[in-house]
């Protein structure tokens, strides 16, 4: 049995035994801290079960409740102002860098703020965007993990304040991530010093409240020690079985395709509490402690951006990938609004025999003919025939595949793949899927004119060999560590090191914030090396975060053997 922890937790120290558990019990402290006060703001989450909440609210009998979906513009004219963003494309919008009070309508909250001064007795303002309304006596926030958020649209939740219930998933997730989460997470901020009570809404048979400070310092305590993101696993047409056994999954799952295991923007954190355990979304920690986590130099570059992304592939026991390509900065920033692109890289944890990875262009590739026979493919007239245009290189474990943007490439089956990337979300833009279908039964999502506009049709044989391919070389080596450079190329931002120690070894992050795996042995230790914060054990497979405000650290070898430890960060600016 593998001791990988599905489930990490940080105790949270100074406010043990003070979450509440339980709408029950939750509108019975309500009540009592309303005693004598006028205005409730329950500010939630898009995506938490509002109707549950409203109906719970009916306890606190207050005289006035206000919803804040029916302060909202109609979903009919939000849909024309959001068109722009929204897009007709299955998964790709454009990003909004709007605000709240924009799907506001100002006459019905002006009306509402009205009837607030006006009220007497208890007054409750619930819902997304609700301090907009009232200033507050007591500000409750329900907040919810991403992940949650998208398997209740898998299962039929609409987008915030929409009806359309049974549209594709894809679309409604794309719809949260490119306007809702982002809006949401930047009104949270607004608010998020002053909340007085946090309420995780994640599971609603089993809703806790802990105290707003609680959960503030929290987030500072997490900022100063090594820890873990809440991994999740899914499914997929090409999934494999290796995480299955090293992961404790479910083995009568048919397959598991990918996991994100450190990937703030994705994952959530859990709060220890002690007499109970909360789930938050991680990028609270990355909005709230920016700087403490990245470090300065990280966030003057990002701003409050979590810019490395860890995640599993798995294909041992799978299928290919779909060939695919990432779009350069300049496409992707003038297409998209993002800021910076998916530069990647394939670091191969297991293979079985036969494994490769599809890398590059072959020489003499005729680019219109590939683009047609491309085209070809997807209409279902030809199979399209990818060794007669792309390298397909052996893959075996511990080998580091190089992937900036504007390569063409995939992982083939048999391979598990550690995937260190940057974070700019699913910019993926696939070629050619092998023939397949979704689990959903839909041919799944090709983007072959916007992958035409960025393959680097020069990045071809003789390059890719000498750049991308096992690029590496050794630092450093003593009687303690062999340090190598791995990666990434130099186009691209991140920066890999792999440590092959037999006892310890001292890393400085020099105020960088760091990204981890435990790519070979059963466990490790990470120790402060002046004692702000406690050892931290590690297990194999594990992705950990060491942030920018932990400096020196240790990384202590617990096994008789030699362990392998893969570190991620942002290169420092070229002086």
């Amino acid at each position: 049995m593998s001791n990988y922890d599905r489930f990490p937790a940080t105790k949270i120290k100074g406010y043990e035994n003070t979450a509440v558990r339980g709408y029950d019990a939750i509108f019975d402290v309500l009540k009592e801290k309303m005693q004598g006060k006028k205005v409730l703001v329950m500010e939630a989450y898009p995506g938490v079960s509002d109707d549950l909440v409203l109906e719970q609210i009916k306890k606190l009998e207050p005289t006035l409740v206000i919803d804040m979906r029916k302060i909202f513009k109609d979903e009919k004219t939000l849909n024309e102002q959001l068109q722009y963003h929204i897009t007709d494309d299955r998964i790709f919008g454009r990003m909004y860098y709007g605000n709240v009070i924009d799907f506001i309508d100002l006459e019905r909250l002006e009306a509402a703020k009205k009837e607030v001064k006006e009220a007497q007795g208890l007054v409750v303002v619930y819902g997304f965007g609700a301090s907009l309304v009232a200033e507050h006596d007591v500000l409750v926030y329900l907040d919810m993990a991403r992940w949650e958020i998208t398997l209740r649209y898998r299962k039929g939740l609409p987008n915030y304040n929409c009806t359309n219930y049974d549209e594709d998933s894809l679309r409604k997730i794309k719809r949260g991530f490119f306007i809702e989460w982002r809006v949401a997470d930047k009104h949270k901020m607004t608010c998020f010093e002053d909340v007085d009570y946090f309420i995780d809404t994640n599971n609603d048979e089993d809703v806790k409240m802990v105290p707003g400070e609680g959960v503030r310092d929290g987030l500072r305590q997490i900022a100063s020690q090594p820890f873990r993101t809440v991994p999740y696993f899914d499914p997929g047409v090409w999934g494999g079985q290796w995480m299955k056994e090293v992961c404790n999954l479910d083995k009568d799952q048919d397959n598991y395709a990918w996991s994100f295991d450190g990937v703030p923007e994705e994952n959530s954190l859990y709060l220890d509490f002690e007499n109970a355990t909360i789930e938050i979304p991680a990028m609270d920690l990355v909005l709230y402690q920016p700087k403490e986590l990245l470090g300065k130099d990280v966030f003057a570059r990002f701003g409050a951006e979590f810019p490395i992304r860890f995640d599993f592939l798995d294909t041992i026991g799978g299928q290919n990938l779909s060939l695919q390509v990432h779009p350069l900065t300049e496409y992707i920033h003038r297409q998209f609004g993002m800021a910076y692109t998916q530069d990647e890289s394939y670091y191969i944890l297991d293979a079985k025999e036969g494994a490769s990875v599809y890398l590059g262009l072959k020489e003499g590739v005729d680019s219109n003919q590939m683009i047609e026979d491309l085209r070809s493919a997807n209409r279902g007239e030809i199979i399209f025939d990818a060794e007669k245009y792309i390298n397909k290189f052996p893959a075996k474990k511990h080998d580091h595949f190089l992937i900036p943007a504007g390569t063409c490439h995939c992982s083939g089956k048999d391979a598990m793949v550690l995937e260190i990337s940057a974070t700019p979300y699913c910019f993926t833009f696939k070629l050619w899927d092998w023939a397949r279908v979704g689990l959903d039964g839909l041919p799944r999502p090709v983007h072959i004119e916007h992958g035409k506009e960025v393959i680097q049709w020069d990045r071809t044989t003789p390059w890719v060999k000498e750049n991308l391919v096992n690029a590496v070389y050794t630092v450093r080596e003593d009687e303690h560590v062999k340090e190598e450079h791995t990666g990434l190329h130099e186009l691209e931002y991140l920066e890999t090191r792999r440590y092959w120690i037999k006892d310890e070894v001292v890393v400085d992050n020099e105020a960088n914030v760091n990204m981890l795996n435990l790519i070979e042995g059963s466990q490790c230790r990470i120790e402060s090396l002046d004692g702000s914060f406690e050892p931290f054990e590690v297990h194999y497979a594990e992705t950990f975060i060491v942030p920018a405000k932990c400096n020196k650290y240790k990384i202590v070898n617990e096994t008789d053997s030699t362990i392998g430890v893969i570190r991620a960060y942002v290169r420092k600016p070229q002086a």
